[in-house]
């Protein structure tokens, strides 16, 4: 009986990070990040272009901005952007 348990507990391990992503190095997924991080650039620099000038909208732009740019640099080298480690939003 004991060992039954062990094989079920085994099996329902938990997930690492690893396997949850998709596979991080295809092309697809850092095609789709790039994408991402460039809907961001683009979004931070019309935000800018368009606001006021108040600290909120500069903040706002500055904040898109670098994530925008994090998710390019990120897609370039293969490796996971902020964005991605954000987690699953609602």
């Amino acid at each position: 009986m004991q060992r039954v348990f062990a094989h079920v507990i085994s099996a329902v391990k938990p997930m690492t990070d690893t396997e949850r992503t998709p596979a991080k190095g295809s092309l697809a997924h850092r095609l789709i990040t790039a994408a991402f991080g460039a809907v961001f650039t683009i979004s931070a620099i019309a935000l800018f272009l368009l606001s006021e000038r108040t600290i909120v909208p500069l903040l706002a732009a500055a904040g898109l901005g670098l994530l925008g740019a994090d998710a390019i640099v990120s897609a370039y080298r293969g490796t996971r952007s902020l964005l991605s480690r954000i987690g699953p939003l609602p």
